[in-house]
């Protein structure tokens, strides 16, 4: 289609009302805006055609032939596009909220907490996707991620859900009888480090450690680093909302905490994305921050 040849279409949308409703004012209250506008639509539309399309008619309107004929027309057209509108909607609301998360962060801190969703709100589905690359909610389709870093995402609208947190963890048996107050104390110990997410290797480093003194064992995803703690293989190095059923269960201890500022896992939304499905999913999410994000907020 050649939109260069087509009238305003805010133009067509005010001359389709007035001849609906063989009023301008009432025309103008349908769609929000003044008598004048309106008129002034409709005068830009005879002048585009070169015919009248409305007449006075007592104390309102009523279209010419060619105004019949332009109505007629714009009236299936604009009837259509409702259509497929409302059908795409309704499609909308009825599809499931697609959630983009790490595989970490969903097997550590999502899945522990969403069964209690599941139960709140069983007419909501939602569809989970754990993946180590960063996806483009846009390109891709998702309602909502949660992603580790500083929250500097133009274009994206981000809230911190969780701190980071990085702490030095062990199984109890592995540090039996050790006084571990620094990383310093944990040196002769193996270390599990998962490959892909270096900014832990960072984290460590400016703590004054130098990892190639350590003797250290990269694993390909962190749900192998934790395994392999939890097995009594390491010291592993997590954020601590990710290991609370592990500390809770007494599989893993904490030792000490890495010292890392700004940044944190946060929830990414696309602006002016929504449906009753995702506000629902967004309210249980923010439901679940830490009293202390919530209080710095």
């Amino acid at each position: 289609m050649n939109w260069s040849t087509i009238p305003s279409l805010a133009a067509l949308r005010a001359f389709e009302a007035a001849a609906r409703h063989q009023n301008l004012s009432a025309a103008a209250r349908e769609l929000n805006v003044t008598h004048a506008a309106i008129a002034q639509h409709v005068r830009a539309l005879e002048q585009e055609f070169g015919e009248s399309l409305l007449v006075r008619e007592g104390r309102g309107v009523a279209p010419t032939d060619a105004g019949r004929q332009l109505a007629a027309g714009l009236a299936e057209g604009f009837g259509q596009i409702g259509e497929v509108v409302a059908e795409l909607r309704q499609r909308g609301a009825e599809r499931p909220v697609t959630i983009s998360v790490t595989p970490g962060f969903a097997a550590g801190w999502l899945m522990p907490r969403i069964g209690a969703f599941w139960a709140a709100h069983p007419d909501v589905q939602i569809s989970i996707s754990p993946a180590t690359t960063v996806i483009d909610l846009r390109r891709d389709g998702f309602d909502v991620a949660v992603r580790y870093g500083d929250g500097n995402w133009p274009g994206l609208s981000v809230e911190l859900l969780t701190r980071a947190d990085y702490t030095a963890l062990a199984h109890p048996d592995l540090i039996a009888g050790r006084r571990v107050t620094c990383l310093d104390d944990l040196l002769d110990l193996p270390w599990l480090l998962d490959t892909q997410v270096m900014e832990r290797r960072r984290t460590i480093e400016r703590e004054g450690v130098d990892l190639d003194q350590v003797k250290v064992t990269m694993l390909n995803t962190n749900e192998l680093a934790l395994s392999a703690a939890v097995s009594g293989l390491g010291v592993t190095f997590q954020p601590r909302s990710l290991v609370e059923r592990e500390l809770k269960s007494g599989q893993l201890v904490a030792l000490c905490a890495l010292q890392e500022q700004g940044v944190g896992y946060h929830i990414v939304t696309v602006p002016g994305r929504t449906s009753a499905q995702l506000d629902t999913f967004l309210k249980w999410l923010r439901a679940q921050k830490p009293q202390s994000v919530s209080a710095s907020e």
